[in-house]
């Protein structure tokens, strides 16, 4: 029987251990009918050195319950001890069995034994869970007991709400304590299976970001703030550069078939609509594609880029060949803005130093992407007259980057920039300086 002290200990539990819907007609800690006195008592391997601190500290949590032996028979724990008992005492139906289980040393640890002893009482072990917190607290105990239909409920829980960073943790710490079937949901939830998940997270957002057709500003601007706070710049560069390449090939499709169209078995009247349909392509994606360059060069990760881009020789002829066509004018005038957009902005990045081109980089950029220009001023320029101011700031910046060059090559460059010239000399100072450099360095004896 409990004595006085320890069950005026005890009634501090019961009101973690209240009435609940229980299986049989017996009752958690009923003491009327229980055949099991369970004396659970804490684990101390070493009292405080000080003798006044072991006051209250030894024995503070040690609880004797009236319990039933077909109820601690659901956990594997006690239907193990108990079997030997009962071979023991099979003739003896009143027979009271007196069990003892040490209870580790640690804060709670007492209250989440009482608990999930009570929980062998529940109906229904899942109305009987309702936070995190009381899962982790009695998941390491139905562990230890064997207590299998609660550890399925506690982890059933725990795949279907939201943790906390700290609970996490906990949940993290008690993974190697279960089965693989029994964990595999939980770590899918936490631990990446795929090689580098967070740049596929990465790339799936910007690909997201970019082609969303309502509202496109807000994702753009939140996906260029994850990428200035994301923590590996190389991860970073990695994901920008592969988007980069897939919406350039778009581009770059879009405006070969717009160039070089199939139209056999077409009629007539579908002929404009296709066409139209392949500047819109490349218009939309060049934004796109200049969205990403911008957040390159913001991140300086941005030689890639410049080094691709220099790379497009069949590209830059089927733009010259479809800038050459007075049909775009009217089905995609914004398409010449938006390349040379692209443009200017990786070569202002090699002309500033934000990249650090090679001479072959920076010979090729020009050599490819002048002639684009010129073709731009020659039969955009009268047709969308504001883009005056684009034109020259490229031009200006071709030219600097020309300076950069050995003087044969830059002497080849210098002569298609010729068409840079307008009546007024004084429009084009950035050409006169250009010249000027030259043969100022030209008449330079070689004497160093």
């Amino acid at each position: 029987m409990i004595d006085s002290n320890k069950r005026q200990r005890f009634s501090t539990f019961e009101s973690i251990v209240s009435s609940s819907p229980t299986t049989t007609t017996f009752s958690f800690n009923d003491s009327t009918t229980a055949d099991v006195i369970l004396h659970l008592h804490l684990h101390i391997e070493s009292p405080p050195s000080d003798p006044d601190s072991t006051i209250g500290f030894i024995n503070q949590d040690d609880v004797n319950l009236h319990l039933h032996s077909n109820i601690l028979r659901r956990t594997r724990f006690f239907s193990a001890l108990l079997s030997d008992r009962w071979q023991n005492f099979s003739d003896d139906s009143n027979k009271v069995f007196n069990l003892n289980l040490e209870v580790p040393a640690s804060v709670g640890s007492i209250k989440a034994y009482l608990e999930v002893l009570q929980l062998l009482y529940a109906e229904n072990l899942s109305e009987s869970i309702s936070s995190v917190s009381y899962v982790l607290s009695i998941l390491p105990v139905a562990l230890e007991l064997l207590f299998e239909d609660c550890v399925s409920a506690c982890v059933q829980f725990l795949e279907g709400v939201p943790w906390s960073e700290e609970e996490e943790i906990r949940v993290l710490a008690l993974v190697p304590l279960l089965g693989p079937e029994e964990s595999h949901n939980l770590l899918a939830r936490v631990v990446p299976v795929k090689e580098n998940p967070s740049e596929e997270m990465l790339y799936g957002l910007i690909l997201t970001a970019i082609h969303s057709h309502q509202n496109m500003a807000f994702p753009k601007a939140f996906v260029a703030m994850l990428l200035r706070d994301f923590s590996s710049r190389d991860s970073a560069k990695r994901v920008l550069e592969r988007a980069f390449t897939s919406i350039l090939k778009s581009v770059k499709e879009a405006l070969e078939e717009y160039s070089s169209p199939d139209f056999r078995g077409v009629e007539h009247f579908e002929t404009e609509a296709i066409q139209r349909l392949n500047l819109h392509k490349a218009l939309t994606n060049g934004r796109h594609l200049l969205w990403l360059i911008e957040r390159m060069i913001e991140l300086r990760v941005a030689d890639g880029a410049v080094k691709e881009w220099t790379d497009q020789g069949p590209f830059t002829l089927d733009l010259q060949r479809a800038f050459r066509d007075d049909a775009w004018k009217y089905i995609g005038a914004g398409v010449p803005a938006v390349v040379l957009r692209c443009t200017c902005r990786l070569a202002n990045a090699v002309a500033t130093g934000s990249v650090l081109a090679p001479i072959q980089v920076r010979t090729k950029l020009v050599k490819d992407w002048l002639p684009v220009l010129i073709v731009c001023r020659d039969n955009v320029l009268p047709v969308i007259p504001n883009h005056k101011s684009l034109y020259q700031e490229l031009e200006e910046t071709f030219l600097k980057i020309i300076s950069t060059l050995p003087m044969s090559d830059a002497q080849e460059l210098l002569i298609q920039c010729l068409s840079f010239s307008t009546r007024d000399v004084d429009a084009c100072p950035h050409l006169v300086l250009a010249f000027n450099t030259w043969f100022r360095r030209a008449t330079r004896t070689n004497t160093i």
